[in-house]
């Protein structure tokens, strides 16, 4: 089944500065902004500027460079925000969710960073 982009997504409207956004960080490629309504105290998405609905999307056409770009990003949002475990803070939790059985809200590949608390279980369990 070919990917159908909704270039009326709310973040393709923030891309191309129709709606605003709190901006953290910006590349060649991508974004990085915080989230409007945050799951935890530091809440940061991360968006590719290319048309890409979800991971699987980017990860089988984005160009290297794309892809380059979006991995290093991650990885300067989480130096920024100081949650690398590397450099010893507690950690963050790297999300991104693709169609409905995944619960992704926005047809627009995006990571979210959440940190500043312990997350919780990555799922609960449903009888």
């Amino acid at each position: 089944m070919p990917y159908t982009y909704d270039d009326q997504n709310i973040f393709a409207k923030i891309l191309r500065g129709e709606i605003p956004c709190n901006k953290l960080a910006e590349t060649e490629h991508c974004l990085a902004f915080h989230d409007i309504a945050p799951q935890a105290p530091q809440h940061v998405l991360v968006i590719p500027k290319g048309a890409y609905v979800n991971y699987d999307h980017f990860a089988s056409t984005a160009s290297d460079a794309e892809i380059v770009d979006f991995t290093r990003a991650v990885a300067s949002v989480c130096a920024q925000l100081g949650v690398c475990p590397s450099e010893g803070a507690a950690g963050y939790r790297l999300i991104s969710n693709a169609g409905p059985d995944g619960m992704q809200e926005v047809p627009h590949l995006h990571v979210h960073i959440l940190a500043g608390t312990r997350i919780g279980p990555l799922t609960v369990k449903r009888t």
